[in-house]
């Protein structure tokens, strides 16, 4: 049981593929304008990987070595064609925000990545609970950026409207004095580097933690 655990919680922090694998990085940076986006396109992410390391796990004594690439690939698109259907069907407005970086999910380095370096390796089981974990980690590393992008360079969280409510919510202080940087790429570079140095602070500090007699 704790081995499961490890497998579900390691892609939250331990291996967060944003902060400490640093996969992914370009939509990363083009979907973190707004929160709404972020949880978007970590939603669309987590299904796909889910299903692909899944259905690659279920294959991956079938498909052949030398095709192996290309059929992960196929799987994939066939994933991600499914989220763009229900993007399009029930969410136009993120759909068209997403724009064509919901298509590129089918080449996303953490998909491909965990299907090549885990779900072609291992059991159904595992290989659904690394999905998950990496998913959820990927999603929370996007939503962190995109609040602390979006609330401080435009003042306002967003977030799906309901009814005459339009999902806008207005940030005192930056709605008034927004810091426009880090609405531009130059924001999210230097907000990634903060994190991301953060991260490796934190990593340390628990390692240290570990081997501490």
């Amino acid at each position: 049981m704790s081995a499961h655990i490890k497998e579900l919680t390691k892609g939250i922090f331990r291996e967060n593929p944003t902060f400490i694998i640093m996969l992914g990085m370009c939509p990363t940076l083009a979907v973190t304008t707004q929160v709404i986006n972020a949880l978007s396109m970590g939603a669309g992410v987590l299904f796909v990987l889910f299903f692909s390391n899944v259905m690659i796990s279920l294959l991956k004594n079938v498909i052949p070595d030398c095709v192996r690439i290309p059929c992960y690939v196929v799987i994939i698109a066939s994933f991600v064609t499914v989220v763009e259907m229900i993007f399009h069907a029930f969410v136009p407005s993120v759909y068209n925000a997403l724009g064509v970086y919901l298509p590129l999910i089918v080449v996303n380095c953490i998909i491909l990545g965990r299907a090549e370096a885990f779900a072609n390796k291992n059991s159904v089981l595992d290989s659904a609970l690394d999905a998950i974990g990496m998913g959820t980690g990927f999603t929370l590393a996007l939503t962190l950026i995109a609040l602390i992008r979006e609330a401080s360079g435009n003042g306002t969280v967003t977030l799906l409207g309901i009814g005459d409510w339009n999902g806008v919510i207005n940030v005192p202080i930056f709605s008034k004095w927004p810091v426009k940087v880090m609405s531009l790429a130059a924001g999210a570079l230097l907000l990634m580097g903060y994190l991301k140095a953060f991260f490796i602070w934190k990593s340390s500090v628990s390692v240290k933690k570990e081997v501490k007699p």
